[in-house]
């Protein structure tokens, strides 16, 4: 039997017990040893929604999560059992214009993790496509293996704005996404000249992952010729595309509030800037993972505390008492 931590649609958690999932042809069985809270099992906990996904049933969430190989389906014959892997939480169809066309992040039909109705990672045991099964060396830990969903996003972020060698880089937003953007912008080559957040807490977390942070409200941004936008704020949006070279690329990645936020057209056009917005990512795994098994980025120097899954209430509510705090994880 595997436990669960279910979200019901009344918003309370509560754990069960299910029968381990059988993996099918072409499909691997994971026992999971790590999941990290991400900001969407948050706001799925306290409001029951994002945007038109809505808790209508009970739901297990997570969808940042790593393991071992426990079974293997028929067909299956590259993976050996106990082998650590990394999870890619999107499943796409495989057959739409979008997969056809390698953008599978863009699929209308992906079942990803921990997105009504689709169950996630905070459970003992889960089964996906081989294809989205990635091995890992044995020297990464399980929490690093697990933030490879994370990372990917970061990944995704820099190759939409062809980051590279001399790059100048001003990424708004200290959470951990922020980071792991500024790790990666760094791994890649660039100059990440300031990582802005107005949060004195958050921006003394990223320096001590060696990068110069700033408080917008205090101080302006640097020039650089890529902004990394992970707030989700009107006002860092506006500032980062203004502060941003002639033919500057924009790169929204934190959520907004609204669906809607003034943009500075005038900055747009007179300097011609490239504005794009990014939605989870596509073949970004075996990147990420040569990135953190290399050691060019350290994913465990993110996480800030940890939870056995009987505990998952406390993971998504250890926010509250620790505001500052960069990653939590479950621990099934």
């Amino acid at each position: 039997m595997q436990r669960v931590s279910i979200l019901n649609p009344d918003l309370t958690l509560t754990m069960s017990q299910r029968p381990v999932p059988e993996p099918g042809p072409g499909e691997v069985l994971v026992r999971v040893k790590s999941v990290g809270v991400c900001g969407s099992d948050i706001h799925y906990f306290e409001h029951g929604r994002i945007a038109d996904f809505v808790v209508e049933g009970p739901l297990v969430l997570g969808h940042e999560a790593s393991g071992v190989v426990e079974g293997l389906g028929d067909g299956v014959q590259d993976l050996a059992p106990g082998t650590t892997v990394a999870m890619e939480p999107g499943v796409p169809c495989g057959a739409c214009h979008e997969c056809r066309s390698g953008r599978y992040n863009l699929c209308p039909d992906v079942k990803f993790f921990a997105t009504p109705p689709i169950d996630g990672a905070f459970c003992e045991y889960v089964v996906l496509p081989r294809a989205f099964v990635h091995p890992v060396p044995a020297h990464v830990s399980f929490d690093a293996a697990a933030l490879v969903e994370p990372l990917s996003v970061g990944v995704w972020a820099c190759q939409k704005a062809n980051v590279s060698l001399g790059t100048r880089v001003v990424i708004t937003g200290c959470g951990p996404i922020g980071a792991i953007c500024a790790l990666v912008a760094r791994a890649r080559g660039a100059d990440v000249v300031a990582v802005t957040d107005i949060n004195a807490q958050r921006r003394q977390k990223v320096e001590d992952l060696g990068f110069t942070t700033c408080d917008p409200a205090t101080s302006a941004m640097p020039e650089a010729d890529v902004l990394l936008e992970c707030s989700g704020s009107a006002s860092a949006i506006d500032q980062g595309i203004r502060c941003l070279a002639p033919a500057g690329v924009a790169v929204l990645i934190g959520m907004t509030p609204s669906d809607t936020v003034p943009l500075p057209v005038g900055a747009l056009q007179g300097k011609e800037v490239w504005l794009t917005g990014t939605f989870r990512y596509a073949n970004t795994y075996r990147t990420a993972v040569d990135l953190l098994s290399s050691g060019l980025v350290d994913l465990d120097s993110i996480v800030s505390a940890s939870y056995p899954l009987e505990e998952v209430e406390k993971a998504l509510t250890h926010g509250k008492s620790h505001p500052a705090d960069m990653k939590v994880m479950v621990h099934p």
